[in-house]
């Protein structure tokens, strides 16, 4: 089977997932669209608007991709229902029927394990209890392949998602067209690999990987995104459109083989613990690469969960100076912003940004930027205040002041054990008779 990779982040650009689906002969296209702080952020959204908190871009992404999709027969699985999949398969519902197009949706929930987290368990990142972080507004279990399954034999066309880990969207797909059981190790750590490979779409394509003059790759502003070719044994070989920009190579895989990767001989998923260590990459052809070698250990018996709280107001904010000692100037001002925020109790950071001349100085045009995290907004805007006031009470020739106060949404994380998550598929259908 042929998989592909439609977005790494909830920012990615579109064009590359409708190339894809569109030239690619891909039975599945896979978007990934979520991380730990955008999925309280969705929340926070649901909050204020039961409408909302699935991904801001869905309806941008779907409009151009579904009928692309639908037109080649290529399933779309993604994790755009964020915080509230039911919504996201609506608005699908509503693309679909508004292009006059017939399709099924199966959307999967359950990850949404706010009511039933013991808000007593300690983080996994300081051993702190939940509750004492501040107000938890969020908490979400990281769902596998199996929660997937049920929605694919559906025969959906689209399968939406809230949180579920990076390589389960991936191996769910893979299991399904190949007929894997989820207890075979070796085959779900080789589907895995595959997701963990495919995960960050344009990452193994060349974008966060160029450096020029060190690790170029060409036409990267039409970088084209990845694909797997998948056989029944879980061997695979990354490759990516013909014509489109960037490059797949041993060196883009093995860079993302160890993105996220803390320990390469038990990383842990809702699947299977994989064991990197005896993984190959090697270039079979331009624009090529076999990736296997992967070895499975049974899945963990709990689920990591990503919990967001309410962490303060953030005050982000500038100002500029050019000309000559431009450099000197910004630094006079911040000595100035951090002197009349003595004594209030915030933490001020303070940092003055430019081009390095050939002594080692800031030359040309300089930005101070000063941060601060406040308990509240009011404690936040008095950061900004300051900044700003250094137009007519700080050195010459400051100008450009932009300030911004937003709330921060904190994230831990915990485990839950796997009995104590119920999961879900709801179907919609798109009859294709718009209104």
């Amino acid at each position: 089977m042929r998989i592909g990779s439609g977005a790494g982040f909830a920012g990615d650009r579109i064009e590359p997932a409708v190339q894809l689906a569109e030239r690619a002969e891909l039975d599945d296209l896979v978007l990934e669209c979520l991380a730990e702080r955008t999925i309280a952020l969705g929340q926070q959204r649901r909050l204020r608007d039961p409408a909302l908190g699935h991904d801001p871009r869905l309806r941008a992404r779907f409009r151009p991709l579904l009928p692309v999709a639908v037109a080649n027969g290529v399933r779309v699985v993604t994790n755009m229902g964020s915080a509230n999949p039911l919504a996201a398969g609506e608005v699908t519902r509503d693309l679909l029927v508004g292009s006059g197009l017939r399709g099924r949706i199966a959307v999967v929930t359950g990850d949404d394990v706010l009511d039933r987290l013991d808000l007593r368990r300690p983080a996994l990142e300081d051993g702190v209890a939940l509750a004492d972080h501040g107000e938890v507004v969020s908490a979400n279990a990281y769902l596998g392949a199996d929660a997937l399954l049920p929605a694919l034999d559906t025969g959906a066309d689209v399968v939406l998602t809230g949180r579920v880990a990076d390589p389960s969207l991936f191996l769910a797909p893979m299991a399904h067209r190949l007929g894997w059981d989820l207890d075979d190790w070796p085959r779900v750590a080789a589907g895995t690999l595959v997701g963990h490979v495919l995960e960050c779409a344009g990452q193994v394509t060349g974008g966060y990987f160029a450096d020029p003059g060190v690790k170029d790759v060409p036409d990267l502003a039409d970088l084209g995104f990845p694909y797997a070719e998948v056989e029944s044994d879980g061997s695979a070989v990354v490759g990516k459109l013909p014509g489109t920009g960037g490059v797949v190579s041993t060196a883009t895989v093995r860079e993302q083989l160890l993105y996220e990767v803390t320990d390469p001989t038990g990383y842990r998923t809702p699947d299977v613990v994989l064991d990197f260590r005896e993984v190959r990459a090697d270039q079979v052809a331009a624009d090529r690469v076999r990736i296997g070698g992967a070895v499975g250990r049974p899945r963990p018996a709990d689920l990591k969960v990503s919990v967001g709280y309410r962490a303060g107001h953030r005050a982000e904010c500038g100002i500029t100076y050019a000309g000559p000692n431009a450099a000197r100037r910004a630094r006079l001002a911040a000595d100035v912003v951090t002197t009349r925020l003595r004594g209030t109790g915030l933490r001020i950071r303070a940092d003055v940004l430019g081009a390095l001349g050939e002594s080692g100085e800031l030359t040309g045009e300089c930005r101070l930027r000063v941060a601060a995290l406040a308990p509240d907004p009011e404690a936040a805007d008095l950061v900004c205040h300051e900044v700003e006031s250094l137009y007519t009470n700080g050195p010459a020739g400051g100008g450009g002041v932009r300030t911004d106060v937003r709330e921060v949404i904190g994230i831990v994380s915990t485990l839950i054990p796997r009995a104590e998550v119920d999961t879900r598929v709801t179907v919609l259908e798109a009859d294709g008779a718009a209104a």
